[in-house]
């Protein structure tokens, strides 16, 4: 059973035959315990601050049945690690092997959302308030004013908050078609025509920031923890 804050997303899941609902990861309308497994992928990065990026570990955890596991994926502060670029920075737009590439891989293929766009105004910085944190272990810089910084596309992070833009695709309907406009990557056929630039909010994670997370909750032990091609995992079982 899949769920999404995203009602478009979830549609699509329905036309597939897949059961899916709509809900906030912040609370699951599903019964405490009654899970085997539970998976977040690319979810808990766009929460705002520590105590909710918490509470939805916390969420996945009343979930699970004793025994039961969670695998959690979040994108890296790090995206070169042990002298490898990931993907990311590897990918070029327009790029003819990009979507092979892209869809290698469990990680990747869940992981598309993070395909960002590029052709926006990368050096304008949003209006938008949200509070800053920094790691210390991080090359991460304060932001001024704070503001968050737009993201560069293909490039490190220099601020653990900040703002990817992302082209939402005009609609291309005829004369009295109904439908919902559907948001598309960068490099994409769809994305290259005209479209409106939204700036969505991402905490990117340093290197134990996620472990430690889930480390300080009561009834869970973190089985595993590693790097993935710019993301850092974790499998959570509950005791």
């Amino acid at each position: 059973v899949g769920c999404d804050r995203s009602k478009n997303l979830v549609d699509i899941c329905g036309e597939k035959n897949f059961q899916a609902f709509v809900c906030d990861a912040l609370s699951v309308p599903i019964r405490s315990g009654s899970c085997d497994a539970c998976i977040s992928i690319a979810v808990i990065h766009h929460f705002s601050t520590a105590e909710r990026r918490l509470a939805t570990i916390r969420e996945l955890a009343r979930l699970l049945r004793p025994g039961g596991t969670a695998l959690i994926y979040v994108w890296a502060m790090e995206q070169e690690y042990k002298n490898q670029k990931s993907k990311y920075l590897k990918e070029k737009n327009g790029s003819k092997d990009k979507d092979e590439e892209i869809n290698t891989g469990m990680a990747q293929r869940l992981l598309c959302d993070q395909m960002p766009d590029s052709s926006s105004q990368d050096s304008v910085c949003s209006d938008r308030l949200l509070n800053v944190s920094k790691d210390e272990d991080c090359d991460a810089k304060p932001v001024a004013d704070s503001r968050l910084p737009v993201h560069t596309n293909r490039t490190s992070f220099h601020s653990q908050d900040l703002l990817v833009p992302w082209h939402l695709k005009g609609s291309t309907k005829k004369k009295g078609e109904s439908g919902d406009t559907v948001s598309f990557p960068a490099g994409s056929q769809e994305q290259q025509e005209l479209s409106p630039v939204f700036h969505r909010y991402y905490h990117v994670f340093c290197e134990g920031e996620l472990e430690a997370a889930c480390r300080s909750l009561d009834g869970v032990r973190v089985q595993k923890s590693y790097y993935d091609q710019g993301n850092w995992c974790v499998v959570l079982e509950k005791l």
